[in-house]
């Protein structure tokens, strides 16, 4: 049976709304200044990768599968051991440290690259090792934020978090882009390191509260502290269902992310630059999901924003396949923006609902699973698509695309979050 929604622990004071306004500390701004660095270099890094792949290395669509597959990866293999750490040990320092390893990666492609010794084989390794810093931020920034900012401030620190990694999901693609098409892979990389070094400084500035649980609860093993969190997630009546939400959307997302370089360059005849302008339409898209989302919390119900999300991304890989038939960079664009707007203000509503309802003490551990599922599904959708791609064709890539978002627009709308009425509600119980 599944578990009531519950109060996060006695003693917590309730988020006061999804949209609240209150002053943010100085602490929180270096993490937001750190994750605007370090999504910059992600997203750069994730342009160029396949754009060398394709352009440089002669790599086809069953190649660039793969090498998104490499680089998501780490989600599967990874997120679980950083969330046991993130709820037993410092976050911002084991943040810091995967974003070092960053830093090593993107520093070891560029040297690969002035010594023309790159490989596919070499460019997949190295794009898994710089998954890290990625992995380790999505697990640890969810459970740093609430011990950083007030309850009643989670909703806007969220926006803002949501905010910043959509402007680099503007500019990341579209200059990593502009790099490779123009003067070549390497300055691409070279800025993406700087931006992964300043990431690394900003991390080990923050002042982290100390946590009380910490120290006062006994050891545990680590597969014990893991059952803990696993079963807190998938006992909760309105964690689970958008648990399952998230994992058909990164599976579909990602089939459409593993072919759509070698799609648009054999399908649509788009360049390196047009790739990624049509890409950076993503970012434009959570920006606008996430300037607007803090207005639709206040003015709908919370369940009717948690349904924005899977049901535009549906009508975005709609939109995409329509270019089977009419093969459109206007059709590809606008698909790409409604991919980001809608999800942003998912992604900014069930990330404020989970730490609502959320004890702290398993923050760090429901995050990972939430991840290692959601986000392990896009090596799956990748090497799908890789697979599809190889064997049958890109098109087909697409329809099943199409399916994966059926399905994940079908959860999310049958389920408990699509009807609550509020924030509060949930972190009550009522």
């Amino acid at each position: 049976m599944s578990a009531p929604p519950v109060s996060p622990s006695a003693g917590r004071p309730h988020a006061a709304s999804a949209g609240s306004s209150a002053a943010l500390p100085a602490a929180f701004h270096r993490l937001v200044a750190s994750s605007l660095a370090a999504n910059l270099a992600e997203q750069m890094s994730l342009a160029g990768a396949p754009l060398v792949a394709v352009i440089a290395l002669g790599s086809g669509a069953g190649g660039t599968g793969l090498l998104q597959a490499a680089q998501t990866l780490p989600f599967l293999l990874l997120a679980i051991p950083a969330g046991v750490l993130a709820d037993r040990s410092s976050r911002h320092r084991l943040m810091a440290l995967a974003e070092a390893v960053r830093l090593l990666a993107l520093l070891s492609i560029l040297a690969l690259l002035m010594l023309d010794r790159l490989t596919l084989p070499l460019l997949a390794a190295l794009g898994f090792l710089g998954a890290t810093g990625t992995v380790v931020f999505s697990v640890c920034t969810p459970a740093l934020t609430p011990a950083l900012v007030s309850r009643a401030s989670l909703g806007q620190a969220n926006r803002l978090l949501e905010l910043v990694r959509s402007a680099t999901y503007i500019a990341g693609p579209a200059l990593g882009g502009a790099l490779v098409g123009w003067i070549g892979a390497s300055p691409a990389f070279a800025l993406a390191a700087t931006l992964s070094a300043v990431a690394v400084m900003l991390l080990q500035g923050i002042q982290e509260p100390g946590r009380a649980f910490v120290s006062a609860r006994p050891a545990m093993p680590p597969f014990a502290e893991l059952r803990e969190g696993a079963s807190f997630l998938f006992g909760h009546v309105l964690l689970r269902p958008i648990f399952f939400t998230a994992v058909w959307f990164n599976v579909g997302f990602f089939v459409l992310m593993g072919i759509y370089v070698a799609y648009a360059h054999e399908h649509l005849r788009l360049g390196a630059s047009a790739i990624g302008l049509t890409l950076g339409l993503y970012g434009v898209g959570m920006l606008c999901g996430a300037f607007v989302a803090g207005r639709l919390l206040r003015i709908v119900r919370f369940g009717v924003a948690i349904c924005i999300g899977p049901v535009m991304g549906l009508a975005a890989i709609l939109m995409m396949a329509a270019t089977i038939i009419a093969p459109s960079v206007g059709l590809a664009g606008c698909a790409f923006l409604l991919i980001g707007a809608g999800p942003m203000v998912w992604t900014i509503a069930t990330t404020t609902l989970r730490q609502a309802v959320t004890p702290e003490a398993t923050l760090g551990r429901v995050s990972a699973v939430i991840l290692t599922a959601t986000y392990g599904a896009r090596p799956v959708g990748a090497a799908l698509g890789a697979v599809m791609a190889s064997t049958v064709s890109l098109p087909a890539c697409l329809l099943v695309a199409v399916l994966a978002f059926m399905i994940q627009a079908g959860i999310i709308l049958r389920s408990a979050p699509a009807r609550l009425a509020s924030l509060e509600a949930a972190s009550t119980g009522s």
